[in-house]
């Protein structure tokens, strides 16, 4: 099994960088340039930036700004939110981002997913699905940030994008987002059993702990917002990411299972 990667997950609103709960009540943490620079020191595997409020705001990406934050990553840079064309992805592309995330799009238009896959190549697009529990307990996809019902079942919804030949599947639980309270490791064990196609989990980790359960469901990468972003229980903000010996021994436990 290939190493698992662990990636930070960093929210943009306007040009900040915030952190939701339950992908509300976004709370300003810095400026993502900055971030970057600091995770370039730390030698993340891989960054994932996605605009929070794009889609709700119905325009194209900040591709200025997206520009300015590939500019300073040195490792690969993946970026979510507002993107609903072919050109908005090669516009990316050319920008420096090496994966695209298609979330609501994605829902609306499953020619875009495939005519994007076979454009880009499988590798340069990731489906994103937004999922939350009903009041019943029933798995449920959202859209536009979180504040759209599709009813969609995400298991049935993570077959369908696959088979559309996206290369990764981003699976975040509304209902762990900022939490730290731990993965859903149910939804994600669900998914991986489901598909071929490589997931990312994402949405409730806040510890080493946290991370070794995700990798143990068999995902291919966690990611992580608070986690990297907050320290200490007061939460204050301090951009941290695990060293290279703990990201060995979480590899190294999640193999003995």
């Amino acid at each position: 099994m290939l190493k698992a990667r662990i990636i930070p997950c960093l929210l943009l609103k306007g040009r900040g960088l915030y952190k939701t709960v339950k992908f509300s009540d976004p709370k300003y943490v810095g400026d993502p340039v900055n971030a970057v620079k600091i995770f370039n020191e730390k030698e993340v595997d891989e960054l994932l930036v996605l605009d929070i409020t794009a889609t709700a705001e119905k325009r194209e990406p900040n591709f200025e700004l997206i520009g300015d934050i590939a500019g300073e990553c040195f490792m690969p840079l993946a970026y979510g939110g507002g993107v609903s064309s072919l050109e908005q992805i090669r516009r990316l592309q050319r920008v420096g981002v090496e994966k695209v995330s298609l979330n609501s799009a994605a829902f609306h238009n499953r020619d875009l997913v495939k005519d994007a896959c076979l454009t880009f190549g499988t590798s340069s697009i990731v489906a994103a699905i937004d999922v939350k529990k009903s009041f019943f307990g029933k798995y449920e996809v959202w859209i536009n940030a979180g504040k759209t019902n599709t009813k969609e079942d995400p298991i049935r919804y993570a077959e369908q994008l696959a088979r559309l030949g996206v290369g990764e599947i981003l699976v975040n639980s509304i209902d762990r987002d900022g939490t730290m309270g731990g993965l859903d490791t149910n939804l994600l064990k669900s998914i991986v059993g489901a598909v071929d196609t490589p997931v990312i989990a994402c949405g409730g980790a806040g510890n080493l702990t946290h991370l070794h359960e995700g990798i143990s469901c068999g995902v291919n990468a966690v990611a992580a917002g608070s986690m990297f972003v907050f320290h200490g229980k007061h939460k204050a903000v301090l951009i941290n990411y695990p060293s290279g010996t703990q990201l060995e021994e979480i590899q190294l436990e999640s193999t003995r299972q």
